[in-house]
């Protein structure tokens, strides 16, 4: 039976896997249509503004299902996370009330003048609207991701009255693990949307709808979008395991199943972790991997997970596990770097037919590769957010409040229960929804075409 702490736990994490399925979507597909409208503006090219109306209507529908789903994500620390923002509420909410007071507000205004302003406004106006819309999208994330970089690695507060409250502003703006985190986030946004215009147009292709030229000019588009972004990506979580290595050691232990401290420290491939008896049954591992990434040398330690046990309890008290979920940080760390090592072959593929061999367009079979693998940006997000968040645990602030005293203590597991399962019915219809639009108008581009004619 679930206690209070497990049910609370796995609400959270329900309601967040259910937005961040629209969230990484939204970010990127709005960069993209702003380029789009960019390169009608400065060319005139009618294909273009026929594109930015297309992928634009494909942005609308994602972006009011994100905006439904995360209007609950900031209630939830009030409700179900009491203690935890009591503790740190004059911290937490000064960039929680940014992100909702004024880049909610921006989005929101120039996304009505962006949807209903064709034709009404200049060219110029209108691009400078998706602009905003788009810069408004990406600075919610930056918001958002400041006040869980404080969660991470918290910095510029005092303890007072036992509570953490804010001495430093400018020191969530300097913390050197938002940085980043915020890039890696928004940059793998970018590549999600990326494959999501590569699916679509390949599939409109395959099946010859819609309009050709607009089909073919948006898979080059996502297709250089899609290697600038991936790089980039790659570039970031590098940066940011290195920053991890540091900063949060255990879950980086974790995260390579390694229990024991090492000098040089093999990359683990694959093991078969025994949580209980803290020791891999068997592994396969690259040598020296590990201390390479981490230190660019072949020298330099990694502490192991039972060390850092033994540190832990010298420095927070005995009697505590500080070992966060060993398989869930180590295996979803994988899933995130197998689904970016296909979608770089696929890159690679990508860039060989718009670029180096376009004749490929004329036998578009090989493209429905980029149809089926739609979905691995968003399994490779979801992984990379289980990681980040699984491998902090048992804190929910890094060396300050246990997740466990977190939990609001007037709630009880029947509230918990049909509110969890109330949003898990009400979030999987939206999802449905959601996917459905998506798949009605992304497939029929007629449909687009007829009401944007």
């Amino acid at each position: 039976m679930l206690d209070l702490l497990e049910l609370s736990r796995l609400q959270f994490a329900a309601t967040t896997i259910y937005h961040f399925f629209f969230v990484p979507l939204t970010l990127g597909l709005v960069f993209i249509v702003a380029i789009m409208e960019t390169m009608y503006v400065k060319t005139g090219n009618e294909t273009y503004k026929r594109m930015t109306k297309f992928w634009g209507k494909l942005f609308l529908i994602n972006f009011a299902m994100g905006v439904v789903t995360g209007i609950v994500q900031e209630f939830q620390f009030g409700m179900n996370w009491s203690e935890f923002s009591r503790f740190v509420g004059d911290i937490f909410g000064a960039p929680l009330a940014i992100e909702a007071l004024v880049t909610f507000f921006l989005e929101s205004v120039f996304i009505g003048v962006w949807a209903f302003g064709w034709e009404k406004i200049s060219k110029k106006l209108h691009c400078i609207a998706i602009w905003l819309v788009a810069i408004g999208s990406a600075s919610s994330a930056f918001w958002i991701i400041i006040a869980n970089s404080f969660m991470q690695q918290p910095e510029g507060y005092v303890i007072r009255n036992g509570r953490a409250e804010m001495v430093d502003f400018f020191a969530l703006l300097k913390n050197t693990h938002f940085h980043s985190a915020f890039t890696h986030t928004w940059v793998a946004g970018v590549v999600t949307a990326a494959f999501f215009v590569l699916g679509v147009s390949a599939y409109n292709m395959l099946r010859k709808k819609g309009d050709m030229d607009l089909h073919k000019k948006s898979f080059r588009i996502g297709t250089v979008v899609a290697a600038v972004s991936l790089g980039l990506v790659m570039l970031s979580g590098h940066l940011q395991a290195r920053h991890i290595v540091r900063s949060q050691p255990m879950k980086m232990a974790a995260a390579e199943g390694l229990w024991e401290t090492a000098n040089p420290a093999p990359f683990s491939v694959f093991a078969i972790i025994d949580e209980e008896k803290k020791e891999n049954h068997f592994e396969v591992e690259i040598p020296y991997l590990l201390t390479a990434m981490a230190y660019e040398s072949l020298e330099g330690e990694i502490k192991g997970m039972n060390d850092l046990q033994k540190e832990y309890e010298q420095k927070y008290g005995e009697g505590k596990n500080y070992i966060p979920p060993v398989n869930i940080t180590y295996w979803s760390f994988r899933v995130m770097i197998v689904a970016g090592t296909i979608l770089s072959i696929l890159v690679g593929y990508a860039v060989y037919v718009s670029f180096i061999h376009p004749a490929s367009f004329a036998y578009p079979s090989g493209l429905r590769v980029f149809t089926w693998c739609m979905g691995l940006p968003f399994v490779a997000c979801t992984a990379g957010w289980l990681m980040a968040e699984v491998g902090r645990q048992p804190w929910v602030v890094q060396g300050l409040m246990r997740t466990e005293d977190a939990v609001s203590k007037g709630v009880t597991t029947t509230e918990l229960w049909i509110s969890l399962i109330g949003y898990t019915v009400v979030y999987g219809a939206l999802m449905v929804v959601d996917v459905y639009l998506l798949v009605r108008f992304s497939t029929r581009p007629e449909l687009v075409e007829a009401e944007t004619a």
